[in-house]
């Protein structure tokens, strides 16, 4: 089950429109094909997607792009918010799962594994698996260690000598650090594999409670219960997970990309020489649907004139047609056109965003079906383009969906 009906408001405004694993990433992908691949990849295809906030792209894209084998018994399916049990929607993370029970009760599986839909990482989960089954564990968490300042923003947990998990501290401002490093924490990734018999009752257990006694939400009441039960309870060490064809320097790479300044550097992370999170592994590719565009095609070459189409360090994905500009160190999505004597830096584009002559454009993230007008310098007067959009403390320039630009 991946958990994708998160609002994302620290995305703003590229959620106004869509939850937050909606979000295209790397060109042609959006932020839930990450899960998805890492579940595919690992030889498990019977997903369940819980959505629920301005969930319509969401779901267009599983229904449309994710289309595994009935004859198999291989399925993703969304399953919107629907108010199965009263009159209210998701009230957490682990009321969502409460609330689509059912779908665990016809299939009946030994285990589930419930991941969140929102990170970037590869990760063959068989192996958390077998860790979870060889501990004799009722859940299992992976986990990977933070920085201490940047704990506070996570779940972190104490272990002992065995891996097993001691208290959990869901968001604390003083979490504890780990044993001989205390600049680290050990931190939950929002994934965790669960014994069915165990988890069912869990949240059964947990609905029955008030409203003021819990939250409904796993870092937050189911974990910590069970931990303080005394059941044995697991954390598996993301940076033991070895994905076919990775090399080392990529080990252990995982992001929360719940900021604009977090998911603009997880992009750029993309386009280094040897990137951590690498899309160039053909044993483990992050898949998609495919399209019906064209490859990306690059003209003119006036160089006496400055009329060179040329992209450097940068991702071109397929439709684009770089004409006579020039881009680096950038992503860019399917469809996009950059014209003559334009120059676009360290930014990220959107589906079908067209980019007028003598334009440039720095630090930027444009949403899709934007059209920047010739002659507009944007990202280089940070002062004169908050007057226009919306830009973060760090400097990054972010053009909403379909924004009417005038020169």
């Amino acid at each position: 089950m991946v958990l994708a009906g998160g609002e994302g408001k620290r995305l703003f405004p590229l959620t106004v429109d869509r939850a937050k694993p909606a979000v295209p990433f790397g060109g042609r992908y959006r932020i839930i094909d990450i899960v998805l691949s890492n579940f595919v990849n690992s030889g498990l295809a019977r997903i369940k997607v819980l959505t629920q906030y301005k969930s319509a792209s969401l779901e267009e894209h599983i229904a449309r792009m994710w289309r595994l084998s009935p004859i198999l018994d291989n399925f993703i399916e969304a399953i919107p918010a629907q108010q199965r049990t009263g009159t209210s929607w998701y009230k957490g993370s682990a009321d969502a799962v409460f609330q689509c029970h059912h779908v665990i009760d016809d299939d009946q599986p030994d285990r589930v594994a419930i991941f969140g839909g929102d990170h970037v990482y590869k990760m063959d989960v068989r192996q958390m698996l077998d860790f979870h089954a060889a501990k004799g564990a009722v859940a299992t968490i992976a986990a990977i260690p933070v920085p201490r300042h940047e704990a506070s923003s996570f779940g972190v947990l104490e272990i002992d000598g065995d891996g097993r998990i001691v208290a959990f501290h869901e968001k604390v401002q003083d979490p504890p650090t780990m044993p001989g490093r205390p600049d680290m924490c050990l931190a939950s990734m929002g994934n965790y594999v669960f014994e069915t018999p165990v988890l069912s009752d869990a949240l059964r257990k947990d609905a029955e409670l008030d409203d003021t006694l819990t939250k409904h939400d796993f870092g937050h009441d189911i974990l910590p219960s069970l931990v303080r039960s005394g059941l044995p309870v697991y954390a598996y060490d993301f940076m033991t997970n070895e994905v076919p064809g990775e090399e080392d320097y990529g080990r252990g790479y995982w992001r929360d990309i719940g900021t604009l300044e977090a998911y603009w550097q997880a992009q750029m992370d993309l386009i280094a020489v040897l990137p951590q999170f690498n899309l160039y592994n053909p044993r483990w590719p992050i898949r998609t649907g495919n399209t019906h565009d064209p490859p990306a095609k690059f003209v003119f070459r006036d160089e006496a004139q400055a009329r060179v189409g040329i992209a450097t360090d940068s991702m071109v994905s397929h439709g684009c047609i770089i004409s006579g500009g020039r881009i680096h160190r950038s992503v860019l999505s399917i469809g996009c056109r950059i014209n003559s004597f334009s120059e676009v830096e360290e930014s990220v584009l959107f589906e079908r965003v067209q980019i007028g002559r003598h334009t440039k454009l720095r630090r930027c993230i444009v949403d899709k079906d934007v059209e920047i007008p010739s002659g507009m310098e944007i990202g280089y007067d940070l002062e004169r383009d908050r007057q226009r959009f919306f830009v973060t403390e760090g400097g990054l320039v972010v053009i909403p969906k379909r924004a009417k630009l005038e020169a």
